[in-house]
């Protein structure tokens, strides 16, 4: 079973903390790419029930379908079985979800950076609600890297971006629709 572990940290400044894991030997895995992703369910809302997901994230043309199981009881990381494959079409695979009888759901965007450091998968995303890096990675690697930046377990936040929007709508008294850019996204 393929199984993502991860965290999220917010951040003040994506520019500083890039420079920072690539002062601690960071290699870049992708520029800067802006991403559209759409979560799909059953008009019952199974999906959301059982706390799975099904995405189909675009990037400059090409798509990733995506599944997460439920998230595992955890205080400090996010684990969940994971299963990704590429599609060549994302408006096709959105037809194809359509007329199965799945319905569009919440979607969001992102600008998001890519890099490696030891074990650990780094994406930096600036988000319509707050710029966050993501680290990805078995938990040791997390932890000793998080050590190794001077990142306190305390900044940790094992919450989906669903969740932060939500939060960021309550505490602005905004009604929560999708988190995307208005405008120019670059």
């Amino acid at each position: 079973m393929n199984v993502e572990t991860e965290v999220k940290i917010s951040l003040e400044s994506v520019d500083d903390f890039i420079d920072l894991v690539l002062s601690h030997g960071a290699a870049r895995v992708s520029g800067r790419s802006f991403e559209d992703n759409i979560l799909f369910d059953f008009p019952e809302g199974s999906l959301k029930f059982a706390q799975c997901l099904l995405r189909v994230r675009s990037v400059d043309g090409r798509g990733v379908l995506t599944y997460k199981g439920a998230p595992q009881p955890d205080v400090i990381f996010k684990s969940r079985e994971e299963l990704e494959t590429g599609i060549e079409s994302p408006e096709t695979a959105i037809e194809i979800l359509g007329r199965i009888g799945m319905m569009q759901g919440f979607r969001y965007q992102k600008r998001r950076q890519e890099f490696t450091l030891g074990g650990v998968h780094v994406a930096v995303d600036e988000t319509p609600i707050g710029n966050y890096a993501e680290l990805e990675g078995p938990e040791d690697e997390i932890l000793g890297l998080a050590e190794k930046l001077d990142i306190a377990k305390s900044r940790f936040i094992n919450r989906s971006y669903y969740a932060l929007y939500l939060d960021y709508c309550h505490e602005r008294e905004i009604t929560p629709h999708s988190m995307i850019f208005q405008g120019n996204v670059y």
